[in-house]
């Protein structure tokens, strides 16, 4: 399965020297529109000289930069395809009827999925997510946000300030009011993206808002705000894409973040328990 340059980034960003690990943090800033400009324009954007945009390209494994922008071109027109899109040109199943090729490709987007993810990332994503001074909010789009809300129940469970963000736009904004820098949002947006899923983020981060980002592996521009991104994969032989590694993500912060409150949230599930 071919990696996406967001996760050659995430793979191999720890071993970037300064001048490249700018240009990979440019690049994520506004992905993947930068690599898409010209060396030059890309080198100015990250404040690096040229050649060290030359030799970012070359660890991530391209022979070129044309090579490097052809893959990022494939990528962006992933982003933009429409389930309309994804009808005409179904996956042949190969054998074994519809279910097998589905079940496969939702099992390889979960391997996929945490191979990319570091376990410091997770373990910092569940600290933040376990610390008691601020409040967490969840969010999610159109058929993502079933999964903040699943979060979201389990999460108020143990801690107390959880909140599950619903209903129209203009509800939304209105808890912007009580969002601030010891807050964090979660935000759940795959292709195509939430226009106003990016704006609300937007604002969150002008308010010193934490984002931490579920998104698939095209990356959401709600990344240029996000303090931690988790790119899952989504893709299947089918017109819809799959939440499937986003949930496994999600239910694997939940059992990280319990652990963490566990004395609290134990307590916390007594009391509760003792008020049905």
């Amino acid at each position: 399965m071919i990696s996406s340059i967001a996760e050659l980034i995430s793979d191999r960003i720890g071993t970037m020297p300064a001048g490249e690990r700018r240009a990979a943090q440019t690049l994520i800033a506004n992905y993947p529109l930068t690599g898409l400009k010209t060396v030059a324009e890309f080198s100015i954007a990250a404040g690096v000289s040229s050649p060290t945009i030359l030799r970012f390209v070359a660890r991530l494994g391209f022979q070129n930069y044309p090579e490097f922008q052809s893959a990022l071109q494939d990528e962006l027109a992933a982003q933009l395809q429409s389930p309309a899109s994804r009808t005409l040109n179904p996956a042949s199943p190969a054998g074994g009827g519809a279910v097998s090729p589905m079940l496969e490709a939702t099992l390889d987007n979960m391997r996929e999925t945490f191979r990319h993810l570091s376990d410091k990332q997770l373990a910092d994503i569940a600290a933040r997510l376990a610390e008691r001074r601020g409040k967490t909010f969840l969010i999610g789009g159109r058929f993502t946000d079933p999964l903040a809300r699943y979060m979201a129940a389990h999460l108020a469970i143990i801690q107390p300030d959880v909140y599950h963000l619903a209903g129209q736009e203009s509800i939304w904004r209105d808890r912007l009011i009580d969002m601030g820098k010891r807050d964090v949002l979660v935000i759940f947006d795959i292709r195509r993206y939430q226009e106003s899923l990016i704006r609300f983020a937007e604002k969150a981060h002008e308010r010193g808002v934490q984002i931490v980002l579920f998104t698939d592996q095209w990356l959401s521009p709600i990344a240029r705000f996000a303090r931690h991104v988790i790119a899952g994969r989504t893709a299947v032989p089918s017109a819809w894409d799959s939440s499937a590694a986003l949930f496994v993500v999600a239910e694997t912060l939940i059992g990280a973040v319990t652990r963490q409150l566990e004395a609290a949230g134990a307590k916390r599930i007594r009391d509760l328990e003792s008020l049905r």
